[in-house]
């Protein structure tokens, strides 16, 4: 038997979330540059701490 579906969305409704079409890059470029910078100041710790 087939049950009815009584929420009255369209497949596209429930299958995608409602995006406004515009990629957000903003948080993913932040963390990007603050890996980076993470990795540049380690490496830069390191070469002052262990060279003589």
């Amino acid at each position: 038997m087939q049950e009815l579906d009584t929420d009255n969305k369209t497949p596209t409704e429930v299958q995608s979330p409602v995006q406004d079409g515009s990629p957000k890059f903003g948080r993913l470029l932040l963390l990007l540059a603050c890996a980076v910078a993470l990795i540049v100041a380690i490496t830069l710790g390191s070469q002052a701490y262990y060279t003589p």
